[in-house]
C-alpha cells in the first residue's frame, strides 16, 4: 500500500513495525457537542483506511480517545474549556455533558456505517499515566514547572516543526485576538502538559498530582491512551488537518522525548468539508449534523457515498444541491444492484481481476473515487452473471460500507412483517387441510401488494418485488 505520509510530505510505500500487524491511532471527539458533518468526514475517511488495510490482509488495532477533560485548545493553551462551555450551556455537570454527547457521536457513527475502534478510552480514565510521563519528562530536562503548571520546552525537542512544515517566526502567540501570551512560559511555543493554575478556577474536572490539584494538557491524553494501548511504536497515527499543528506536533515532541526513539512513522490527515463561506465549525452558520440531514430527508449513508466520491486530501464543498446529485446517484446504485438475478451462478473468471484493481485503488493512497468506479465497471460488465456482480459488490462493500446489498426485509416495517409471517402460518396450515383455494388466495394477495411467496424443501419464505 502507499500512502501520503504528512511527516515527509509525499507518498510512501507503507511498511508496519510487525508484518501484517497495523498499530493506528485515530483522535477522538470532544464530547461537549454534537459532530457536525465536517468532523463526521474525517472519520468517514479513517474507518475507509481501517477497513481498505483489512481488506489487503492487515490485522489492524485501532485506538481511539474521547476528550472528556476540559482542555485549553489553541496555540497557547488559553482558550476555550470546551466541557465547561457546554455544561454551562446546557446547565449540566460536565460528566452529564461527557456522557451524552459520546453517545451521540457513537450513534452517528452508527448511521454512516463507521465501525467503533476495537479500542475507545476515555480521557478522564488515564489520569495516572500522564501524570507517570509528565514525571519522565521532568526528569529527563524535557519539561519545566513554572507558576504552578508543568510546562514541555518545545526547544529540546527534536525538529520540532518537521510535520507542520511551519516557521516558528510566522506563528502567532494565539489563534484569535483574545489570546494572551501565558508569561509563565520560557518559550511562547512551550506547551502545557499538567495546569493547576488557569484562569479557570471553577472547572470542575480536577485530579491530585504532585504539583497540586489540576488537570492535564490537551496534548498528553493522545500520546498517553496511544502508549498505554499500542505500545511503543505507532504504525499510523490519522486525524483532521487541524490536528497537525499544534495538536500532532506536540504528540511527536511529548512522546519522542518520553520514549526516546521516533515514534510514529506515518502521519495520515483528511481535508476540511467547507460550506460556501469556508471551513465548517460549529460557530456561525447553520449547525449541520445527521440528525439535520435526516430531518430534511436525506439518507446518511447518501452523505457517506458523497464524501466517497472526493479523495480524503482533497478539500471537499457541501451544499443540499451537491449532496441531491450525490443521493440521486446513490438509489440508482442501489436500484440497479437490487434488480441483479439472485440466482446462484457464480462465475470465478474475472473475480480476482476486479478484486486485484479494487485492491489497486485502496493501495492507491485510499482512492475511494477508483473504488467507486470500480463498481460500476462490474455492473456494465456483461461477462459477468448477475450473481458474481452480486458477489463482487458485497466484498468491495466490506470496505465502502454503503449497505449496497439490500436485505429485502429490511425495507418494511415489523408490522408489515409480522403480518406477512402470519399470511403464511394461515397458507401453510390452509394447504395442509388441503384448503388449496384458500392457499392460493392468500398467496395472491400477498403477491398484489408487492409480496412475492417462495416455496421451497426448508418451507416458505418472501421477497419484495
Amino acid at each position: 500500500m502507499e500512502i501520503y505520509n504528512t511527516l515527509s510530505k509525499k507518498v510512501e510505500i507503507f511498511t508496519p513495525h510487525e508484518e501484517n500487524i497495523v498499530r493506528m491511532y485515530t483522535c477522538g471527539p470532544t464530547v461537549y457537542h454534537y459532530a457536525h458533518i465536517g468532523n463526521l468526514r474525517t472519520y468517514i475517511f479513517e474507518d475507509i483506511l481501517e477497513k481498505g488495510l483489512e481488506y489487503l490482509g492487515y490485522d489492524v488495532l485501532r485506538v481511539m480517545n474521547v476528550t472528556d477533560v476540559g482542555h485549553l485548545e489553541n496555540d497557547s493553551d488559553t482558550g476555550e474549556d470546551k466541557m465547561q462551555k457546554g455544561a454551562e450551556r446546557e446547565h449540566k455537570s460536565v460528566y452529564e455533558i461527557a456522557d451524552f454527547y459520546e453517545k451521540a457521536f457513537f450513534h452517528d457513527c452508527s448511521k454512516l456505517n463507521i465501525r467503533k475502534p476495537k479500542v475507545v478510552e476515555r480521557a478522564t480514565k488515564h489520569i495516572d499515566t500522564y501524570i507517570e510521563m509528565i514525571e519522565r519528562l521532568l526528569d529527563l530536562g524535557y519539561a519545566y514547572i513554572s507558576n504552578g503548571n508543568v510546562y514541555f520546552d518545545v526547544s529540546k525537542a527534536k525538529d520540532y516543526y518537521k510535520l507542520s512544515g511551519k516557521n516558528p517566526d510566522e506563528l502567532f502567540v494565539g489563534v484569535r485576538d483574545s489570546v494572551e501570551e501565558d508569561k509563565s512560559k520560557r518559550n511562547p511555543y512551550d506547551f502545557g502538559l499538567w495546569f493547576t493554575v488557569s484562569k479557570f478556577s471553577n472547572q470542575e474536572m480536577k485530579w491530585d498530582s504532585p504539583w497540586g490539584v489540576g488537570y492535564p494538557g490537551w496534548h498528553i491524553e493522545c500520546s498517553g491512551i496511544s502508549y498505554k494501548f499500542l505500545g511503543e511504536y505507532l504504525d499510523i497515527h490519522c486525524g483532521g488537518v487541524d490536528n497537525i499543528f499544534p495538536h500532532h506536533t506536540n504528540e511527536i515532541a511529548q512522546s519522542e522525548a518520553y520514549l526516546g526513539h521516533k515514534w510514529c512513522n506515518y502521519w495520515v490527515h483528511g481535508e476540511h468539508l467547507n460550506d460556501s463561506t469556508g471551513k465548517m465549525s460549529k460557530s456561525r452558520g447553520e449547525f449541520l449534523t445527521i440528525d439535520l440531514l435526516e430531518s430534511k430527508g436525506y439518507n446518511p449513508l447518501a452523505y457517506r457515498f458523497f464524501c466517497l466520491g472526493s479523495h480524503y486530501r482533497n478539500q471537499l464543498v457541501f451544499s443540499y444541491d451537491a449532496l441531491d446529485t450525490a443521493e440521486k446517484s446513490y438509489n440508482k446504485l442501489r436500484n440497479k444492484i437490487k434488480k441483479l438475478d439472485r440466482t446462484p451462478d457464480l462465475h470465478e473468471s474475472k473475480i480476482d481481476f476486479y478484486k486485484d484493481k479494487f485492491k489497486a485503488a485502496i493501495s492507491n493512497d485510499l482512492n475511494t473515487s477508483s473504488m467507486i468506479t470500480i463498481l460500476y465497471d462490474v455492473l456494465k460488465d456483461d461477462e459477468l452473471t448477475d450473481f458474481t456482480k452480486l458477489y463482487l459488490i458485497e466484498d468491495f462493500d466490506k470496505v465502502l460500507s454503503l449497505d449496497l446489498i439490500q436485505d429485502e426485509k429490511s425495507d418494511i416495517s415489523e408490522e408489515i412483517e409480522t403480518m406477512i409471517l402470519k399470511k403464511i402460518e394461515a397458507r401453510n396450515n390452509a394447504k395442509k387441510n388441503k384448503d388449496y383455494i384458500t392457499a392460493d388466495k392468500i398467496r395472491d394477495e400477498l403477491l398484489e401488494q408487492g409480496i412475492k411467496l417462495i416455496d421451497s424443501r426448508e418451507g416458505t419464505t418472501y421477497e419484495i418485488i
